[in-house]
């Protein structure tokens, strides 16, 4: 979340470098906000730990509904800026998730981000929505492999950069935007026609 926060954060920047308005993020057009919220929240559900059994797949049903939620999400908005990088990097973790579980995190990732207390915490507990790498894990170079040092002192994913960067385009393009819905029309609609005299 720290990294999206960071991201957000740079999409603002740029839009007032592109002589946008914050004002106009309102005004983007975004449909379905329930089924991001609904994804979200299903990712802080407490989930059984283990590394199989009925505690791995309910793991693997819960984080894939909210992965397929995210992605609906982004499908059903994909015409606004940056949400196609967005379910991109979505797709890539729900990828490795389903998987493996959870996400699979390098522990040299978890040292370069500064991270060692939750390595060594990592190392003495089962796997959860995150494990340390296995020899066992698939499609690995889509896990948290990559170590972000302090403001963001997280391991990330390859999707997760991805996201940040749809995050950044988002933010920026929708500041920029002129106003949409009843804005939009009441500039590009016609006010009231002169009546031109007629002969009697």
């Amino acid at each position: 979340m720290t990294l999206f926060a960071f991201a957000l954060l740079l999409g603002v920047a740029f839009g007032y470098l592109l002589r946008g308005r914050l004002s106009n993020l309102g005004l983007a057009r975004i449909r379905w906000w329930g089924f991001i919220v609904a994804g979200l929240l299903l990712q802080f559900v407490p989930l059984p730990g283990g590394d199989g059994g009925t505690d791995l797949l309910i793991r693997t049903v819960v984080l894939s509904l909210s992965f397929i939620m995210l992605v609906s999400f982004a499908l059903i908005n994909v015409r606004v800026p940056g949400m196609v990088l967005i379910m991109v990097g979505v797709l890539a973790n729900f990828a490795v998730i389903a998987a493996n579980g959870g996400m699979p995190v390098s522990a040299d990732a978890l040292r370069d981000s500064g991270q060692h207390a939750e390595l060594a915490q990592m190392r003495q507990s089962d796997a959860d929505k995150h494990h340390l790498v296995t020899d066992s894990d698939s499609l690995t170079f889509l896990g948290d492999i990559i170590g972000m040092p302090p403001p963001i002192a997280r391991a990330i994913s390859i999707g997760d950069l991805i996201i940040a960067l749809g995050l950044i385009w988002f933010t920026a393009s929708s500041m920029r935007r002129p106003g949409t819905g009843m804005e939009r029309e009441t500039e590009t609609s016609p006010g009231p026609q002169p009546k031109i005299p007629t002969p009697s």
